[in-house]
């Protein structure tokens, strides 16, 4: 006890009585000062509110990433065919042009006869038409798949079934819808079991398949707004009924395509292995055609720039937070040298009464502490309503971390700790004779 008696601050804390006058006190003095008081903390309040947004907002858009690029396939290596521009046909003449290119059957076999680790090639044909239900219709895409395409993409099926390898073989015409064409075309019935036409061929609704872009476990009764009408039918059926050749009719003219698959999903056996076959890939994509009619999608690679975009996109945040909390503790070390100058009479006689400088520190950190505490709990408060809101009315995903508003009250704490040193000292190493003839 010997040694708590002569320390003033240890024994502050080991006196819970002589603690709590010591903070009553403070909280008077804020109190006398409320608007003053209000204002200083303003800075430590969007500082703080600026930290748990920013972590919110940043994991917010990671998880999105992830989530979108897992249903893509962390394993997978995505190949488009893409229409080049110069072989687009020139405007103003009346005349018929075939238009050849994109993925080709010799790329499909080269990838599974030269790319060691491939476990399954899974080639796509799609094609831009009306689907029309009765007398309703809507521009959609027919997509001729293999049975295996909702496990290679990760969609889920809502209703009914996918395809089987004997329909396949058998290229029966049966389809699958998304949640849009089933919205659309089929607004008060269940389409399983009923039939769509695109162009003169009639095919029978025997499931709904998630649309591509919407997450697993959202709502599964409306289509998202940005979601392509998407009807996907036997690959064998698609080369029976449409051929080889697309054509598109214009005024005055039309328009022919020749292309071979559209897309083609490769399934890597490591995901290790993901980023070298691509690599590979590539460089035999490249050797056999002269022109860019194709793009590789590497889900891995993607997912590596979004956790790069994420980084940068929270240092920026995370330098307006900081910038934030840097003004506020600021406007609290001002506002707490102000009230030294005002109480320079008081420090007098309370060292004159028997109070020690540590007394005196401990008195003013308490202030400063209770100043950005208050404003780190108003802040912590409003940090946690924008996300909230973010989410509600621009529709960008946030997640908020248990831990980020305890990290971000524990920042103001310490930035009131930090700037409250200095005129907690100032006011500590006062004479008193000379505080006490201060007018």
């Amino acid at each position: 006890m010997s040694f708590l008696a002569q320390h003033p601050v240890l024994r502050l804390v080991a006196s819970p009585q002589h603690l709590w006058r010591t903070l009553s006190l403070g909280i008077k003095t804020i109190w006398l000062h409320k608007l003053r008081s209000f204002l200083t903390m303003l800075g430590v309040v969007f500082g703080v509110a600026s930290v748990v947004a920013m972590l919110a907002i940043g994991e917010g858009a990671s998880h999105e990433a992830q989530e979108q690029i897992r249903k893509l396939g962390s394993q997978n290596i995505i190949l488009h065919s893409v229409k080049p521009p110069d072989g687009q046909g020139s405007s103003g003449e009346s005349r018929s042009m075939i238009s050849e290119y994109g993925l080709t059957s010799r790329d499909i076999q080269q990838i599974r006869q030269t790319v060691p680790g491939i476990s399954i090639v899974v080639p796509s044909r799609h094609i831009s038409e009306n689907i029309w239900n009765l007398d309703h219709s809507i521009d959609g895409q027919v997509m001729g798949v293999l049975p295996i395409y909702p496990e290679m993409r990760n969609r889920s099926m809502l209703q009914g079934r996918f395809f089987t390898d004997m329909e396949m073989d058998g290229r029966t015409p049966v389809c699958v819808i998304n949640q849009t064409v089933a919205a659309r075309l089929f607004p008060l019935s269940t389409p399983t079991g009923k039939s769509v036409r695109v162009k003169g061929y009639y095919y029978k609704v025997i499931g709904i398949i998630q649309d591509e872009g919407q997450m697993i476990g959202t709502d599964a009764n409306g289509p998202s707004a940005d979601s392509q009408a998407q009807i996907m039918i036997p690959f064998t059926t698609l080369m029976d009924q449409y051929g080889e050749i697309f054509y598109r009719f214009r005024t005055g003219s039309f328009e022919a395509e020749k292309v071979e698959f559209h897309e083609a999903v490769i399934r890597v056996e490591d995901v290790k292995m993901v980023e070298s076959r691509a690599e590979a890939i590539r460089h035999l994509m490249s050797t056999n055609h002269k022109k860019e009619d194709w793009r590789i999608i590497v889900p891995v690679e993607l997912l590596k720039q979004a956790e790069r975009t994420k980084q940068i996109f929270s240092i920026v945040l995370g330098s307006i937070a900081a910038i934030s909390l840097l003004v506020g503790g600021i406007g609290i070390m001002n506002i707490m040298l102000a009230s030294v100058t005002e109480r320079t009479r008081e420090i007098g006689i309370r060292r004159a009464l028997g109070a020690r400088q540590a007394d005196i520190v401990v008195q003013f950190l308490i202030e400063t502490v209770l100043l950005a505490g208050v404003g780190g709990i108003l802040g912590v408060v409003l940090g946690l309503g924008i996300p909230i809101a973010v989410q509600e009315f621009a529709g960008v995903t946030t997640v908020i971390k248990m831990w980020s508003p305890v990290l971000a009250f524990s920042i103001s704490v310490l930035t009131g700790i930090a700037f409250g040193i200095y005129p907690a000292r100032r006011a500590a190493m006062m004479n008193p004779v000379e505080a006490l003839r201060h007018e």
